[in-house]
């Protein structure tokens, strides 16, 4: 049907309907010449019962408004309130965003998290709002062009843990940039804020890239072991079991880290990157805790499917090097910040403090998420030796 019927005329009529009751009729006069066949495809459209007039002069047709909402399409459905999401998210609802009318007919979209336990959390909305507010530009915010001097074999160092944080990063970018794919729309904040997630570890890379690159041609070695324990975060399929593995414990002991460097960087390039990068990751762990959290009070059955996954995933790895001996040392050297036997001891110290610390915070977040203390230090004590 073209709208060009009455010229804009119909907007008119539409207007009209707006104001009255439903059964009101309405009179509509008119002269153009197939006006009264395209007002009865409209209102059959729309939901309005028409009769067509026949009295010479008078109206060409008389509208009685039907029940449904004026300006929507017979058979269309409401995708629910604007600021609440439903239980669940229909197919059919595909792209519309929340509270549209989505029209009878209209395609289904397979988006697979499509419950609101499944991938919610209270503070979702907010947690996207400050990740939005906070990002922040490679360029200006690192300090590049800073003058510092370090020693061959620590710089060596820092391109080592560099390197290391390159690939666990590079996992934690594909996670969530796959699983933001998955999440019906409906759910639109958890969407949004994984896809910013996503933009963080992309901003991660490439400032740890840039600073493994600032003096040196190349980066340093990744692992089969390492690979291989991040290859068990990229092959879980599930959006629970995943936030538990990668987020509450995985970028949390990361996390842990980034303090860590923070703490005994040996120049002011690193110590940003650091603290910039430990301020994004800990968003991430917010959002993976507080969607667990309410996910268990909703469904106390997962926490068994949670410590399922912890301990499966030792099993894989059970006979892998987890943490390389570069990285370790790497560590060890740059908190000790010379090569003195009394530092290297100190740096050595430091280093089994931050493993103690990791395991602290593991303990934590999963008491968090509902595991009682035993069973908390129990799962800590299975998690991966390559930190992540």
């Amino acid at each position: 049907m073209t709208w060009g019927w009455i010229q804009g005329g119909h907007l008119l009529v539409k207007r009209v309907l707006h104001t009255i009751a439903v059964n009101t009729p309405v009179a509509v006069y008119g002269n153009a010449p197939e006006l009264a066949i395209h007002l009865r495809a409209w209102c059959r459209t729309q939901g309005h019962a028409i009769e067509i007039a026949k009295t010479t002069g008078g109206p060409v047709a008389v509208i009685h408004r039907g029940s449904a909402e004026v300006g929507r399409w017979r058979g269309a459905e409401s995708t629910g309130d604007a600021t609440i999401p439903e239980e669940q998210a229909h197919a059919y609802w595909g792209l519309a965003g929340r509270s549209a009318t989505v029209e009878a007919g209209a395609p289904t979209f397979n988006f697979p998290l499509d419950t609101r336990v499944e991938v919610w959390a209270k503070e979702v909305a907010k947690l996207y709002a400050q990740a939005a507010a906070a990002q922040w530009n490679p360029a200006t915010a690192i300090p590049w062009e800073e003058p510092f001097d370090l020693h061959d074999e620590v710089e060596d160092a820092v391109v080592q843990v560099m390197t290391y944080l390159i690939e666990n990063e590079t996992a934690a970018l594909v996670i969530p940039a796959r699983f933001a794919s998955q999440i019906h729309p409906h759910f639109r904040e958890v969407m949004q804020l994984l896809a910013i997630q996503a933009a963080d570890e992309a901003r991660h890379i490439d400032v740890f890239t840039r600073r493994a690159l600032l003096r040196r041609p190349k980066l340093g070695l990744s692992t089969a072991g390492g690979q291989s324990s991040l290859k068990t975060l990229i092959d879980e399929t599930d959006f629970a079991l995943s936030a538990m593995l990668l987020s509450v414990l995985g970028e949390g002991s990361f996390l842990t880290l980034l303090w860590f460097l923070q703490q005994y960087a040996p120049d002011p390039v690193t110590r940003q990157i650091a603290r910039l990068v430990g301020q994004d990751e800990a968003r991430h762990v917010t959002f993976g805790i507080a969607h667990l959290t309410q996910h268990v009070q909703k469904d106390p059955m997962l926490l068994g499917r949670l410590a399922d996954a912890i301990e499966r995933r030792h099993d894989i790895l059970a006979n892998t090097a987890g943490l390389n001996e570069e990285v370790f040392d790497a560590l060890v050297l740059i908190a000790a910040g010379s090569w003195e036997p009394e530092a290297l001891r100190i740096g050595w110290n430091k280093v089994q403090i931050l493993i103690a610390d990791m395991n602290q915070g593991r303990i934590h977040r999963l008491c968090k998420v509902g595991f009682d203390e035993a069973s908390a230090q129990v799962l800590s004590a299975l998690h991966t030796r390559n930190f992540m």
